[in-house]
């Protein structure tokens, strides 16, 4: 079983669960090595997440934008953790939300690496909490990228939420404003992170088997 200390890291010793004991899509039994964080574990850790978004913000509406496509699962049901508070809390304000989507182009720099759908960005100019939505931080560059991307806009306060944080020896050291999980560097799919478009339809974080990787290789 894992243990988690205050901080929601996963020590790289640890271990995870049995994929036997959870649900899992036949198609990609053969895939997964193990389950990593489990789907009840990662909307628990929502919940909280949200308690502290709300507690944190004050009386601010608040402005989301889901980075897309591996944020949509987390954005959702954060945004469902909100919605509940909302209608049941002391409190409430107003939430909009947009996305954004990031597509890497080969040797370019990470800054040039970054294309926009959805609204003009020039809507954030002076908002005062604006929530961004990642899946995973690894190398934390294309987060650099995309927040000096925001910023020019001057938002009057951004904060960085994601719900994965990996440790790499490629890391500059960013970290975002609130972190579902820390991880060792495991290759990881499920819960919208994908490996080439596959796995998005996995409740549950899980361990990718290396053998896996050629048969989803375009």
């Amino acid at each position: 079983m894992l243990t988690w200390n205050p901080n929601l890291l996963i020590r790289d010793e640890e271990s995870s669960y049995n994929k036997n004991l959870f649900c899992i899509p036949k198609h990609y039994e053969e895939d997964l090595e193990r389950v990593f964080i489990p789907h009840g574990l990662i909307l628990d850790r929502t919940e909280r997440l949200a308690r502290d978004i709300m507690q944190d913000m004050g009386s601010h509406p608040i402005v989301a934008l889901c980075v897309l496509k591996g944020g949509y699962k987390f954005f959702a049901d954060l945004l469902d953790q909100i919605k509940a508070l909302n209608q049941n809390g002391d409190k409430s304000v107003p939430v909009t939300v947009d996305f954004v989507r990031i597509k890497s182009y080969c040797n370019e720099s990470p800054a040039e690496k970054i294309s926009f759908i959805g609204e003009e960005l020039s809507t954030l100019s002076g908002k005062y909490f604006f929530y961004h939505f990642q899946d995973i931080i690894e190398t934390g560059r294309t987060m650099k990228a995309l927040l000096s991307k925001i910023k020019d806009k001057k938002p009057r306060m951004v904060k960085v939420v994601s719900v994965l944080v990996k440790r790499t020896c490629q890391s500059p050291g960013y970290r975002p404003d609130y972190t579902g999980f820390e991880i060792p560097d495991q290759s990881v799919v499920g819960y919208a992170l994908d490996y080439n478009e596959y796995f998005r339809d996995l409740n549950h974080i899980c361990i990718l088997k290396d053998n896996a990787e050629e048969k989803y290789r375009m």
